[in-house]
């Protein structure tokens, strides 16, 4: 019983040793991918800090766009994906345009050209790097920013109260370039103009003011866990632990009690005894005390007293009284005054003279 339980802590520490180490070395999400809160190499944080020291008027923006109003117009809004998005504007994105405001998007799906992965592009601040194949081949020669005979890797589209911005790679200024300062300034001149408010937007890489998260059930430990794989991995853990705990001790509900089985003293001596006479092959001893035990029933039968008889006078005695043939029992008196050991079958034998004796 002590060896259960210690294998059923033992696999519950195991359960918890790997939730914690799978939570803790589970790869990190690509959510945070071109957010300048991110110093890795596919982050902006160094780009922001360089806006910033260029004195541009950039905040972060950790609400939703339809919470966004701009104090002055035009803004520029500028939104960097972790994926591959549609050129398509939702209806936020619309809305922000029809109030005269402008739109960046860097990260646009385009399908992939024949050209190199890695160019050089010729731009008014200089040669800026693009690390992409893909290019957009349906914008017009003016609307195109940046590009080369594949198509347009950087390009605008005017509407009738504010212009969006496209790219086809999120990483045009990422910290990964932060020794390119052409690909900075280049992204700079996109989205800068003078005294007006420049936004980065931060809620669609997770980050959100505390009031978001409130009204979004983000603002306690519990909902946090509800939206998070780890609750998950805790569920499974559960779930196993009870299984280890349910299969250690075969049952649901109260313990009950073992009955003890009863022991026939007698008989755990008999069964012991003719182990160590087995073992002994001490068939003479078993010959000559069982057959005075037989002997002593059959005369007491035959309302005779207990005292042994001699075997012939019993023989007469048996066929005056049963009218039967004595040829049994003369046969098992015979094998028992051997006074030697016999075989195992011969044994049997005789044990089954006497039973049809007693029959008789």
């Amino acid at each position: 019983m002590k060896r259960s339980k210690r294998t059923v802590w033992l696999g519950a520490i195991a359960i918890v040793v790997l939730a914690i180490f799978s939570f803790i070395a589970a790869p990190t999400t690509q959510i945070y991918t071109g957010s300048t809160y991110s110093r890795a190499a596919d982050g902006y944080g160094a780009w922001y800090a360089y806006m910033q020291q260029q004195g541009t008027n950039i905040q972060r923006w950790q609400k939703p766009m339809s919470n966004l109003t701009a104090k002055a117009k035009p803004a520029t809004l500028l939104r960097i994906y972790n994926y591959q998005r549609e050129a398509n504007l939702s209806p936020d994105e619309q809305e922000w345009l029809r109030k005269g405001n402008n739109l960046v998007i860097l990260g646009v799906r385009t399908p992939v050209s024949p050209g190199n992965f890695h160019t050089v592009q010729k731009s008014p601040v200089g040669d800026v790097k693009i690390a992409t194949r893909r290019r957009y081949q349906k914008a017009q020669q003016g609307e195109i920013s940046l590009g080369d005979r594949f198509g347009a890797i950087v390009w605008q589209e005017k509407r009738p109260q504010g212009t969006v911005v496209f790219s086809t790679t999120p990483y045009l200024a990422a910290n990964a370039y932060q020794d390119e300062l052409n690909n900075f300034e280049y992204l700079a001149s996109l989205v800068k103009q003078t005294g007006n408010q420049l936004f980065v937007d931060e809620y669609i890489h997770g980050y959100k003011d505390a009031d978001v998260r409130e009204s979004e059930g983000q603002g306690n430990l519990i909902s946090y866990l509800a939206n998070t794989p780890l609750l998950v991995a805790l569920i499974q853990a559960g779930v196993l632990l009870l299984v280890l705990i349910w299969s250690q001790n075969r049952r649901f509900g109260k313990p009950v009690a073992l009955e003890t089985p009863v022991i026939d003293n007698s008989e755990a001596y008999i069964q012991a005894l003719a182990g160590v006479l087995q073992k002994a092959e001490s068939s003479d001893f078993v010959l000559e005390m069982v057959g005075k035990e037989e002997q002593i029933q059959l005369q007491k039968t035959l309302g005779l007293e207990a005292v042994p008889l001699e075997h012939q006078v019993l023989l007469n005695l048996w066929t005056q009284k049963t009218g039967k043939s004595a040829t049994e029992l003369d046969a098992a008196f015979k094998l028992q005054t051997t006074k030697r050991r016999v075989s195992q079958r011969d044994l049997i034998s005789w044990l089954g003279r006497w039973r049809t004796v007693r029959e008789s």
